[in-house]
Formats: structure tokens, sequence, C-alpha cells
């Protein structure tokens, strides 16, 4: 994404530092929303590595942390760095499965500052989100996320970013981009032990030590220096 406007790795990297996900407007769920992902049966193993997606999500999210993501100096693409694979993890555990949100409504319109709106657990929301916007490719673009070209990938997600994209659906498209966001930077920078960070390259690229406690008796010593040592993760300490 070097060359495009406003979505390049370092512009993401950004992005991600202040928390620009949880900026980006939570819409209030609709009955229409609420209806564009009605609960499903957990999807059976669709490929080497994943639990939940199937395989035309498999190809969306593929070419989506490819597209958020792509190889350079700094890492390597999103896929191998482990991106999609911490989303599919995500989507299969409680967390996808929405245990820890309230989902007894009432689903009326909301505020932002309200938090998370939708009938919906995270897991249908990215499969509803999916599919609208596999829609809105094939309608806009004439083929579905991952057959278009790495430019028009692009300026898809750039309007997703910039609310220039309303889903047929009815689903809040703002809602989804703020999720997608969020997990791929999670997926960019959490813990390798979820999947994602793989070989620690999040962390290496920023120069965090990882999670040793006693990485902070160096903070005074190192104070206006650079602090460099091998990162070091959940894994490593077990």
């Amino acid at each position: 994404m070097s060359n495009h406007p406003s979505l390049d790795r370092r512009s993401f990297l950004q992005g991600s530092a202040v928390g620009g996900a949880a900026a980006a407007t939570l819409g209030g769920a609709t009955q229409v929303a609420a209806q564009a992902a009605p609960a499903a049966a957990p999807a059976a193993p669709s490929g080497e590595g994943y639990t939940f997606l199937t395989p035309d999500e498999i190809a969306f999210v593929e070419a989506l942390v490819d597209t958020m993501i792509p190889a350079d100096d700094l890492t390597p693409k999103g896929t191998e760095v482990g991106i999609a694979t911490y989303i599919d993890r995500a989507l299969a555990s409680g967390w996808g499965k929405g245990d820890r949100l309230y989902m007894q409504g009432p689903w009326r319109t909301g505020h932002p500052n309200q938090g998370y709106q939708l009938a919906l657990t995270p897991a249908q929301l990215w499969r509803a989100g999916i599919e609208a916007t596999n829609a809105h490719c094939v309608k806009a673009l004439g083929k579905s996320f991952d057959q278009v070209t790495e430019a028009q990938r692009n300026q898809v997600l750039l309007d997703l970013d910039q609310g220039r994209v309303t889903f047929d659906s009815g689903l809040p498209a703002r809602t989804f981009w703020s999720m997608v966001y969020q997990n791929v930077m999670e997926g960019m920078f959490a813990d390798p032990i979820y999947g994602g960070n793989q070989n620690k390259v999040g962390w290496k690229m920023l120069g965090f030590p990882g999670v040793i406690q006693n990485n902070r008796n160096h903070v005074v010593a190192y104070r206006n220096r650079k602090y460099e040592v091998e990162p070091v993760s959940i894994a490593d300490m077990s």
C-alpha cells in the first residue's frame, strides 16, 4: 500500500499506536442490522490452520490482512505475520461468541460513547461484514474483495475507513470496519501465543522487549537511550 495516499502501513501503525480504531463510529443497532447475520451453527474447519472461517471468508481475510500489512522492509505480509490466524482463533473463541457481551437488548440506536450496540456477536459481525463487503465489491467492481486488484482493495478499505460505504443489508459499515481495524492491530502486536505477531515481528519493529517483568529495572539506566533486547513472549516463559 505504499503508493496509496491514505492507508499506507506507516499511517496504519501510527493510527494503532493512538487507538485509532476506537474512534471509529460504533453506529447503533437497527432491526435490519440484527437480521443481517442470524445466529448460525459454527462452521466446520475449512482450511489448514483455520477453525472458524469458511473458504470464502478465508479468501477475504487473507486478502484483507495482506492489503493492510503488505510485505516490505519492516515486516512480512499480514498472512505471514499470522494476522489471519489470529482473527480466526479470536472469532472461534469465547470473545467471538460474545461470552462477555450483554446480548439481551433493547437494540436501539445509540451514541458512539456507549460502546458496541449491535445484536450480533463479534463472530456474527465479521461473517455479516465479509458478506456485505463482498456484495459491495461485486456491485461496484464486478468481483469479490479478494478478486479485485490491490489498488481497488485499498480504495474499498479507504472508503470503509472514511464512512463512504453503505451496505445494502443495513449492517453499519463503520462498526464492521472498527472491529476489523482493531483485530488487525491485535494480530500485529499481541503476544505470538495467540497466533499473530509471528517471530515477534511487530514487537521487534517497535522495540518492545516483551513480557519479562524485570525489563522495568532498566528504565532509569536506559532513559533517553535505545534499549535493545530480544523480546520474550508468554511461550518463552513456559
